[in-house]
């Protein structure tokens, strides 16, 4: 069964964004980020989101960039790390694509993201803490049609093995 896009899902700071660029290019393929779409749609960054309106308005307009994005074919999308808590939100991306989980362990994660000041929901976190909300969501997670461990290879390793397990999926 072949879908059109390829749909990146998993925690924060597992590559989604860095792997998705990546092989977007190698497949010919276009790319697109959700965060950066919201950032788009609302004119402000997802930290300054969170500060003046909250999480909940972040998801509402998360909600309506699935919609957007869910129309797209031949496209990789990147998704946000908690796009998977709507369930709307995961049928839609479910329709137009392949779904593959990047995931990591909690310390490759706490020091992938340690520094940056964009991930207003592991501000300050531990790598207990990140291991933590990982596990509040690790059902979510689930939809995935596949799942890549990005803390143990690098991102051409990653890459190669997203591609290789996606041809052997659509040749079913």
């Amino acid at each position: 069964m072949k879908k059109s896009n390829i749909v990146l899902i998993g925690f924060m700071g597992t590559g989604k964004s860095v792997i998705g660029r990546k092989i977007a290019k190698e497949l010919n393929m276009d790319f697109l980020d959700t965060d950066h779409e919201i950032e788009e749609l609302v004119g402000m960054k997802i930290r300054d989101i969170f500060r003046c309106y909250g999480e909940k308005r972040f998801r509402s307009e998360e909600t309506l960039v699935i919609k957007r994005v869910s129309l797209c074919e031949n496209t990789v999308i990147s998704c946000g790390g908690g796009v998977v808590l709507s369930a709307e939100n995961v049928a839609a991306l479910r329709r137009c694509g392949l779904m593959v989980e990047l995931y990591a362990d909690a310390q490759v994660i706490f020091e992938r993201v340690k520094n940056n000041r964009n991930r207003p929901l592991l501000k300050g976190a531990s790598v207990e803490d990140i291991e933590a909300r990982y596990e509040s969501r690790r059902k979510f997670y689930e939809v995935a049609d596949i799942r890549i461990d990005t803390g143990l290879q690098n991102i051409e390793e990653t890459v190669k093995t997203l591609k290789q397990a996606v041809s052997d999926l659509e040749g079913r």
